[in-house]
């Protein structure tokens, strides 16, 4: 499994971004840089992660900097894969 190519297709359907996503890399700058990425957004986008990858996400998990960056995000699902 391609954990970047999933995050972005699950950015992509959460936020509908019409595949705009396609362009984006593990710098591209989310949390503050996308109006699309609000906090019910936010929600979504766990909701989708964990239906998705197949883990739970605790509230206590959950910070701003998961979701700076594609890259940040990214790295958070393959941590959550190898716990």
């Amino acid at each position: 499994m391609n954990t970047l190519k999933e995050v972005l297709s699950l950015l992509d359907e959460v936020l509908s971004l019409n595949g705009r996503s396609a362009e984006f890399s593990s710098s591209t700058l989310l949390l503050g840089a996308m109006p699309e990425l609000d906090s019910m957004a936010v929600v979504s986008l766990i909701t989708g992660l964990e239906e998705r990858f197949g883990f739970m996400v605790d509230d206590d998990e959950i910070e701003g900097s998961t979701f700076a960056t594609v890259g940040s995000l990214v790295e958070f699902v393959e941590g959550k894969l190898l716990s």
